[in-house]
């Protein structure tokens, strides 16, 4: 496992809310939480692992708690969601709408039937 910065455990839990709102890429996130990831994973499924760790955060409440526990649930969160892809594809688990919408294993929506294009291509003698 690699984190550089991450591999500290000291996390600076000063309004830790603003800090989390200002980053954008995924390692800071894990540095500034000091959560230790694989690159491969992360190279892997970076958008899933957040957009995971969104969903766990929105179901927390924070209201009125000190810097460090919303830091300690915001480490926990991101160590699941990381957790949720480091051990299965993304394909698993679905977190966007567009894989959502195309899984194998759900029945098609009444009225909106799949035509594969190359059919499409048949009907005018293209190929």
């Amino acid at each position: 496992m690699s984190s550089g910065s991450a591999d500290s455990r000291h996390i600076d839990a000063t309004d830790i809310l603003a800090q989390l709102e200002g980053l954008s890429a995924a390692e800071e996130f894990f540095a500034v939480l000091g959560v230790p990831y694989d690159p491969k994973v992360l190279n892997v499924s970076r958008l899933h692992i957040m957009k995971r760790m969104g969903q766990y955060l929105a179901e927390e409440d924070f209201s009125d708690l000190p810097d460090q526990v919303i830091a300690a649930r915001a480490c926990a969160t991101l160590e699941r969601a990381y957790e949720d892809f480091a051990t299965s594809s993304p394909l698993t688990h679905r977190v966007f709408k567009v894989l959502k919408d195309h899984d194998p294993d759900k029945p098609a929506t009444p009225g909106r039937t799949f035509v594969p294009f190359d059919s499409v291509l048949k009907l005018f003698g293209k190929e």
